[in-house]
């Protein structure tokens, strides 16, 4: 058995000149999967739409309604940072369903990754910063709505901090709530997570990989969760123009296998998302998120998963 995978085939539905480049990563990145040997076709599962009640596990029913039926007010529009269409209304919710199924695969095999997710900061009853529905969130709920996890750990090392993902779970101690992030960068407003580590901006690999060593072991042991969520934004690179951190190529490879082999060498399954990325360069932008998955093909076969 290889490493599960989840692509999102209509993750392309068209949009805006403005808005085509950062959406046109993930089409790309399973390809790039494929044309170097990382993975194989048949190791792709394709999600599906979930059903609203799922979503409205964790969002207001209200807004689910009015975003599906495209009648958010201009100000929630803005907020969110997407112009709608039906087009995107299928994708973001494909999306939804893509880190739903991730997660159900980490916990049947032990490690699962998404090619799409990480919509942190989603609020219940609002989206923002290009994020409509909180995948991670919902993927959490739906797992504990099903009977096949209760205690989940949410590990999100984007640069930005999930904070959406903070509020949804304030007061719930069935899901903890993990973000290491840029202290100076979006959002201005912090939330407060279970765990916060805000990061001086310029911080490099050595660093930045110190101090996650220093927290997530005990973190890991202390939660022992039954899922790990983890949000492996990449915006932590030197060269991400929304970022403000200075890893390289491979303190970003030697984060993923950081994770991937603290988690599993504990026993904990994890379902992983890509989280944010933004470059002018397009070629790097998807290598730089295919570093997950080549770090996570290489422990799925380390440990025989």
């Amino acid at each position: 058995m290889d490493l599960p995978l989840v692509y999102h085939p209509n993750y392309v539905a068209p949009l805006p000149p403005t808005h085509r480049f950062p959406m046109a990563k993930f089409g790309q990145l399973y390809t790039t999967l494929l044309a170097d040997g990382v993975a194989q076709p048949t190791q792709f599962h394709s999600p599906e739409r979930p059903p609203q009640d799922w979503l409205e596990l964790v969002h207001t029913p209200d807004y689910v309604g009015q975003y599906c039926e495209g009648t958010l007010d201009a100000k929630a529009q803005r907020r969110i940072g997407l112009p709608w269409s039906a087009a995107l209304v299928n994708r973001t919710l494909t999306a939804v369903g893509g880190t739903i199924l991730t997660a159900q695969l980490a916990l049947e095999h032990g490690l699962a990754c998404n090619t799409a997710g990480g919509t942190h900061h989603a609020f219940p009853s609002y989206g923002s910063g290009f994020c409509i529905f909180n995948d991670l969130a919902i993927a959490a709920r739906v797992m504990q709505h099903l009977g096949l996890a209760q205690r989940i750990l949410i590990v999100d090392l984007d640069v930005h901090q999930g904070d959406g993902t903070a509020v949804i779970f304030q007061d719930d101690d069935s899901v903890f709530t993990f973000s290491m992030h840029c202290e100076i960068n979006f959002p201005g407003t912090k939330q407060q997570s279970d765990l916060d580590i805000p990061l001086p901006a310029g911080i490099e690999d050595d660093e930045y990989l110190q101090t996650l060593a220093a927290c997530l072991p005990d973190l890991l042991t202390d939660v022992q969760p039954q899922l790990v969520l983890y949000d492996a934004g990449i915006d932590v690179h030197q060269a991400d123009r929304l970022g403000k951190l200075s890893l390289s190529d491979r303190g970003l490879f030697c984060r993923e296998m950081q994770v991937l082999n603290t988690c599993l060498s504990q026993g904990y399954p994890v379902a992983c998302v890509i989280g944010g990325g933004y470059s002018d360069d397009f070629n790097e932008l998807v290598y730089r998120h295919s570093l997950l998955h080549r770090a996570a093909s290489d422990v799925y076969r380390q440990y025989r998963l």
